[in-house]
């Protein structure tokens, strides 16, 4: 395609979309990158040429870019159904072969899934279905969900209630009554002077315990929603002890577990699930992104014994369930969710994220040993947050007008490397597919490398 043909599409896109998560007068005054094409890790732009995709599109493309048996499986799933509706008790054979690999991939902790399409619908099911739950067990007053400061959950007006990020609400009046805000469990930024992991971790959970109590106690917190490694806010990793701790503490309660691994689910952490990385059971599980690497919207509510068996139990009361997705367990979408994983597998790419992720993360510490404002390097697998900061010894941090993560990120955009600055953290979010050659983390670090250097001569 010629430079004016693209210029006439930049023009066009003005003048035609209303962009997500964008500045509208950004958009309007400097129009739009437009991505052109992409190979393995890599993707190409109409003006800057091409970029290593250090975060995985919006950290889904796990497979990689270009998977020609992708769209194939799309044009023969296409050309065979098209679409088929899963409502009135229907299915397709796509729905339910995937149903059946994603149970045994979860090791029988579940008992069913239900399709949606987005990671914030996901966690919208998820709400209304522990509504309906403590309903049918005649708890009509248990409703309030607990989920954490700086926690990301999706945009839609129940997920972005949970969300624990401001700018998520402001304007949109949210979030919506009977959400309880955990304390951000981040022992780097929040442990007190000379307190030990484990004397952070106990912390953290009498705080929720307080929480917990001052809302009422059992008889009305419903639901604790938590990613198991942050995404968006910042990719803070638990402190030690956690989960397991926190799967007590809801059990204590009678309080349902609800692990957001929209991002973590299906091999990031170099586990299938990052459930299974911290050793601890959820009640509900909510996913999309790396289920079909992004390579056609799906998600997927895993729902736990404790919450089916009740559905079961009073089936009759139900009746049915009123909640659903016109394009829920779409036979298209199914088939390329079977291949992603069916890729996955074949390639062992699981064990590559943790092979590939040990190699980014050493040379991460190796080359930002004497950095000035990185305080902390944290993640797990090919999922890495660098924590900037304005002084290591006293653990300072920038001012928000600084604007510190989003200049690293424009920093390393110069060297052809496309990461994330999150400003709520102040942290730079790394996630790349899960193909990346160990010559394109070389790429990738060199780039971090260059682009911190430029930021300590900047900010300090």
């Amino acid at each position: 395609m010629t430079t004016d043909k693209y210029s006439k599409l930049v023009e066009t896109n003005k003048n035609t979309i209303f962009h997500p998560a964008s500045s509208i007068s950004d958009v309007l005054n400097n129009g739009t990158t437009i991505f052109t094409t992409g190979n393995g890790a890599r993707i190409t732009t109409h003006n800057e040429g091409e970029f290593i995709d250090g975060m995985a599109g919006l950290w889904c493309m796990n497979i990689g870019y270009g998977r020609q048996e992708i769209g194939e499986t799309m044009l023969n799933a296409a050309t065979n159904l098209g679409y088929a509706q899963t409502f009135a008790a229907t299915s397709n054979q796509p729905q339910i072969e995937l149903s059946e690999k994603l149970l045994q991939l979860t090791k029988g902790v579940f008992s069913r899934v239900h399709y949606g399409l987005s990671g914030s619908d996901c966690n919208d099911t998820a709400f209304k279905l522990i509504r309906l739950y403590n309903n049918l067990r005649g708890k009509p007053n248990k409703k309030h969900m607990m989920a954490r400061v700086n926690a990301y959950h999706g945009t839609t007006v129940a997920a972005a209630s949970l969300t624990g990020i401001p700018s998520f609400h402001t304007a949109f009046d949210l979030p919506i009554d009977g959400i309880l805000r955990a304390p951000k469990p981040h022992f780097y930024a929040d442990g007190l002077a000379g307190e030990t992991e484990p004397q952070f971790t106990q912390r953290m959970m009498d705080e929720i315990e307080k929480i917990i109590i001052d809302a009422g106690g059992a008889d009305y917190v419903a639901a604790f929603f938590a990613e198991p490694i942050y995404g968006a806010g910042g990719v803070i990793t638990p402190p030690q002890g956690y989960f397991v701790a926190l799967r007590k503490l809801c059990d204590r309660y009678d309080i349902l577990l609800v692990a957001d691994e929209v991002i973590t689910g299906f091999g990031r952490t170099g586990e299938w699930f990052a459930h299974q990385y911290y050793g601890f059971k959820p009640d509900l599980m909510t996913t999309a992104k790396g289920l079909t690497s992004g390579y056609f919207p799906l998600s997927a509510l895993f729902i736990g014994p404790k919450v089916w068996d009740v559905m079961v139990q009073e089936a009759d009361q139900l009746a049915a369930f009123f909640h659903g997705f016109t394009y829920g367990g779409h036979p298209t979408g199914c088939a390329v969710a079977l291949k992603n994983l069916e890729i996955i597998e074949r390639e062992n790419l699981v064990e590559r994220a943790k092979t590939m992720g040990d190699y980014l993360h050493r040379e991460l510490r190796n080359r930002l040993q004497g950095s000035q404002i990185i305080g902390e390097i944290r993640g797990a697998g090919l999922l890495a947050g660098l924590q900037l900061v304005k002084s290591q010894d006293l653990k300072q941090f920038f001012a928000k007008s600084d604007k510190a993560a989003v200049k690293l990120q424009a920093a390393v955009r110069k060297h052809k490397v496309l990461l994330r600055g999150l400003p709520t953290a102040d942290a730079l979010a790394i996630s790349p597919s899960f193909v990346i050659k160990q010559s394109e983390i070389d790429s990738l670090v060199s780039a971090v490398v260059a682009g911190v250097e430029e930021i300590e001569n900047i900010l300090l």
